[in-house]
């Protein structure tokens, strides 16, 4: 159970912990009983969850002085804050404004750099030996292929897949989670639903899909930016056919 949901007021006031204790060396810390040890848990998990939040803010050239929000925490505790609160309520609302204007800008610029990255990502994949490409251009290498039969839109499939962005970094897989995943190939990203079914049972392709057969210009937040270009490594090990509609009389 969460003893409390941190917002960016309480996160400023309360997440301090680990600083005060840096600026103020009064006692050695004891953490012999439970309730110590707890007590000191919670504030490290406070404390991580702020420094989480100002490293946010650092990327988005919003950096904030650790030692004012100390300042800030003990006057705040001691009853002499040197602002009252609903200016601290003004003046927080503000920062968390501008802050998602930055990353809405963000957001902009990443997906623009993703657009012509992938642009020019597919056009020289595309010549390399071994790549096939379909009418709706995605882009596929055959790793091994299978003799079973293929899958329709309407079916379920079982896969092992691996998703990576085009530097390489993996952004999803079945396998490292250990389990196949189970899906209807209609309920996924086109380049899926098409891509799937130009395999076999027992078939392992390589499948590099253009955004807008994957996510998009919107991408899928937090972790893929709009216009990203995806290649995903999928094995499909089983299809799962849609029951027929029962007839009418039987």
């Amino acid at each position: 159970m969460k003893l409390f949901k941190p917002t960016l007021v309480a996160v400023a006031l309360l997440a301090v912990a680990g600083c005060s204790e840096g600026a103020k060396k009064e006692k050695a810390l004891v953490l012999e009983t439970t309730i110590q040890k707890q007590a000191y848990g919670l504030g490290a998990s406070i404390g991580s969850y702020m420094q989480r939040n100002l490293d946010e803010h650092d990327k988005l050239g919003l950096a904030l002085d650790k030692e004012i929000i100390v300042r800030g925490f003990i006057d705040s505790i001691n009853d002499k804050s040197v602002i009252e609160k609903e200016e601290i309520q003004a003046l927080l609302t503000n920062l968390e404004q501008t802050m998602k204007a930055k990353q809405q800008q963000m957001a902009v610029e990443e997906a623009k750099a993703s657009l012509d990255t992938g642009i020019k990502f597919l056009e020289e994949n595309a010549k390399k030996e071994g790549v096939q490409v379909t009418d709706s251009g995605i882009q596929y290498t055959v790793i091994t292929e299978g003799e079973g039969e293929k899958p329709a839109a309407t079916d379920t499939v079982k896969v092992h897949y691996k998703g990576t962005f085009l530097n390489g970094d993996t952004f999803d897989s079945s396998y490292d989670r250990g389990e196949p995943a189970v899906f209807p190939l209609n309920r996924v990203i086109r380049g899926w639903t098409e891509g799937v079914q130009l395999m076999s049972v027992g078939s392992k392709y390589k499948f590099t899909i253009p955004s807008d057969l994957a996510y998009g210009p919107n991408g899928n937040p937090p972790r893929i930016p709009g216009n990203s270009v995806l290649q995903f490594e999928i094995e499909l090990l089983e299809i799962q056919k849609a029951e027929a509609a029962p007839q009418v009389g039987e």
